[in-house]
């Protein structure tokens, strides 16, 4: 074994041991610290007995086992953690030393964490790493940004750990500067958020519209994950419906219908206010898991409150191919409303993204790995400039071939009292956006009449504002503008 490890890490649980151990089968040294110290001996006498690892039982023998420039990663609970081990490994580093945060990390901290190690002369890293306990084992998706002098030190390693796709590329490249990497991440986590979203939606229709049960579902799933559907989520959503309970049922039967949630799809939802982007399929998906926990409220209103009951009296096989049409088009529009985030989001704090790359780094390894990830790859290719997905001739062509299932389905849905919020809330996105009209302008005469915001007007040139005194009692004085 090594004298000195190539990298060390800090945080033993669940993602940072596989992480380690998926480290350490490429190859490399890696020495090992955890804040409960007997976590290092039963990991090194565990999993990693006789393998190459060093086991640390201080800050300073952790820094002490690694070559230079030292490279620290960390897999820890993000927020105050991430900072106190920062001040604790500061004292034991020098220039040039790198840490990196491998947790999930609010981006807004990555870029004040950046600047100040950057200040101390070091280097940091933020990555976001994807694919929970397995993908860290076998292959993770990675999204590194930070101090771009880092990557070049911790490229070999990251690149050789990740995931790959059919041609051996890693999915894992460097994101761009300060928080990118951070945000990147977090916009997958809204994505996931969307997706999984869409395709409870999908089985809520199959099970309480047309009353199939798991097992017939999952025969659904199996067959759409053959097809332009192919993902993580269809696949593992596949094999849920077939697992068996003790007495032969459907386990998910038997799972209380309340969802958490970690932070990271508020966070998405919140930027999106935030730079002003239509984000709202998945701030629907965040608001049903809001609702999704307030079930003993639920279960007063069911008894309370009515609407339809449900009863389908069309052709089944057709609404299940239709609905197989409303997740893809819904699906698109999860991916066009997140990469006009991180487009927004690049122009606001200065961040050379790669568009292109980040879906090549979703590819494989991640949660929202699909089979149209290559497909965005080659948009971007084509138009490094695109604006927005459904713009691309691919995607419009898809959107467009899959609308009229799409309202078939929202509108069964809502005639019969089945809450569809993604699939509804996407849908009239991608109406809204390709409307030259919308009613905004009776919207701005409202916020001018109680408010006197003023307002541009279609026979002027933009950048004028007008005011109308409507009551005749307000006078000319304006009060400001609006941010478009």
């Amino acid at each position: 074994m090594k004298k000195l490890a190539d990298i060390g890490l800090i945080g033993l649980a669940v993602m940072g041991e596989n992480l380690v151990l998926n480290m350490e089968s490429k190859g490399f040294t890696v020495a090992v610290y955890n804040r409960t110290v007997s976590k290092v001996d039963d990991f090194i006498q565990g999993r990693g007995a006789g393998k190459k690892f060093i086991g640390a039982h201080s800050i300073e023998e952790l820094v002490a086992s690694l070559e230079r420039p030292r490279k620290v990663m960390m897999l820890v609970k993000a927020g105050k953690p991430v900072d106190d081990f920062i001040e604790l490994l500061l004292p034991h580093l020098e220039a040039g030393d790198i840490i990196i945060d491998g947790g999930n990390s609010h981006f807004p901290d990555t870029i004040r964490r950046t600047a100040y190690v950057e200040s101390k002369g070091l280097l940091y890293i933020g990555t976001g790493v994807s694919g929970g306990e397995e993908g860290a084992l076998l292959g993770p998706s990675m999204m590194p940004g930070g101090s771009p002098a880092a990557w070049p030190h911790v490229k070999e390693i990251f690149q050789a750990v990740a995931a790959k796709v059919e041609d051996g590329s890693p999915c894992c490249d460097w994101v761009g500067e300060g928080g990118a990497g951070h945000f990147v991440k977090m916009v997958h986590n809204g994505i996931e958020y969307g997706d999984m979203q869409i395709i409870n939606e999908a089985y809520h229709l199959m099970k309480d519209l047309l009353g199939m049960d798991a097992f017939e579902q999952h025969e659904i799933f199996k067959e759409w994950n053959t097809g332009e559907l192919d993902s993580y989520l269809i696949e593992i959503t596949r094999d849920i419906l077939a697992y068996k309970d003790e007495d032969g049922g459907p386990i998910v039967e038997k799972i209380l219908d309340t969802a958490g949630q970690k932070g990271t799809g508020k966070w998405t939802g919140v930027a999106a206010l935030d730079l002003g982007i239509p984000l709202t399929l998945i701030g629907e998906s965040v608001f049903s898991r809001c609702l999704s926990a307030q079930k003993e409220l639920r279960v007063e209103a069911s008894k309370v409150l009515r609407g339809p009951k449900p009863a389908f009296t069309g052709d089944k096989k057709q609404f299940i191919d239709d609905l197989k049409m409303a997740l893809y088009g819904a699906k698109i529009i999860s991916y066009a409303q997140g990469y006009n985030l991180m487009m927004e989001a690049a122009k606001e704090y200065g961040w050379n993204l790669n568009y292109g790359g980040i879906a090549l780094m979703w590819r494989g390894g991640c949660i929202i790995r699909s089979v149209f990830l290559g497909d965005i790859k080659k948009a971007f290719e084509t138009n490094p400039a695109l604006p927005n997905l459904l713009l691309d001739p691919f995607f419009k062509e898809k959107v467009e071939a899959a609308q009229a299932g799409w309202r078939r389905v929202c509108a069964t849905a809502l005639t019969n009292g089945i809450p569809v919020p993604a699939l509804t809330s996407a849908l009239c996105y991608f109406d809204g956006f390709r409307s030259e009209r919308l009613p905004a302008n009776l919207l701005q005469a409202q916020r001018d009449y109680f408010g006197a915001h003023m307002y541009e007007r279609v026979d002027k040139p933009r950048g004028e504002f007008f005011h109308t005194n409507w009551t005749g009692r307000g006078g000319e004085t304006a009060s400001s503008t609006y941010v478009v």
